[in-house]
């Protein structure tokens, strides 16, 4: 089984923590923050390949019958051999089998599963699973309903901002697209923590400006880094 890539250290964490109740000191909002290696196994796409092979090896088949009955023929020694229609059937099953397993077997590499997967499935997949995580970990967790979580998949080099009601209201989805444009532009430099820190401090100067501390405002939720 391969090892769980590291993506932050020791270090890395204490400094998004800082960045968290940096940030937290200007506003009443509360900011969460996760990092996981991916959002998806993506085995439902993995499973259309397969079957797109095995269809494409049967039209394959259809198409030079002659040559894969030689070929089979070759294998199995029966030369010229008359095939009855159910043996026609039941081989173009064994070929289509075996066309289905030998894709799965590849496509259990993860890096090339990963390649075949469309950029707009895991743009879906990286959200759904941010916003599972917003309601476990922030929504309505708060007397405001001001949680947002930030969230970063990086086998899919993708970031999502996830807002609670109160600061949805008054904040438009399109002020967060600069946060996450500065956070994959760190990420694509390999500095994680930058890319977390960097965007910790965008929502943070978002969340003063709309929603600043106010004397009795407490810290609801734990301001250290979630690595999953």
């Amino acid at each position: 089984m391969a090892q769980k890539p590291i993506y932050l250290g020791e270090e890395d964490h204490l400094r998004v923590t800082a960045a968290v109740s940096a940030a937290e000191q200007h506003t009443s909002g509360e900011i969460v923050t996760i990092l996981t290696e991916k959002s998806d196994d993506y085995l439902d796409v993995a499973l259309c390949w397969a079957a797109a092979a095995s269809l494409v090896g049967l039209a394959a088949l259809a198409m030079n019958a002659d040559f894969y009955l030689r070929v089979w023929d070759t294998l199995t020694g029966q030369w010229g051999a008359e095939h009855t229609p159910s043996e026609l059937f039941w081989m173009a099953g064994l070929f289509a089998a075996l066309q289905f397993a030998g894709a799965m077997i590849v496509l259990a590499w993860w890096p090339f599963r990963l390649i075949l997967v469309p950029g707009r499935i895991k743009t879906k997949r990286v959200h759904a699973r941010a916003v599972s995580f917003f309601k476990v970990g922030a929504e309505r967790r708060t007397h405001g309903r001001t949680g947002i979580l930030i969230y970063l998949s990086m086998r899919e080099h993708r970031a999502e901002i996830v807002a609670d009601a109160a600061i949805a209201h008054q904040v438009p989805e399109a002020v967060w697209g600069e946060a996450m444009i500065d956070m994959l532009g760190e990420l694509k430099e390999g500095r994680t923590a930058a890319a977390m820190v960097s965007g910790v401090e965008h929502v943070g100067r978002v969340l003063a400006e709309h929603f600043p501390r106010a004397e009795d405002d407490e810290n609801e939720i734990p301001d250290r880094l979630i690595e999953l």
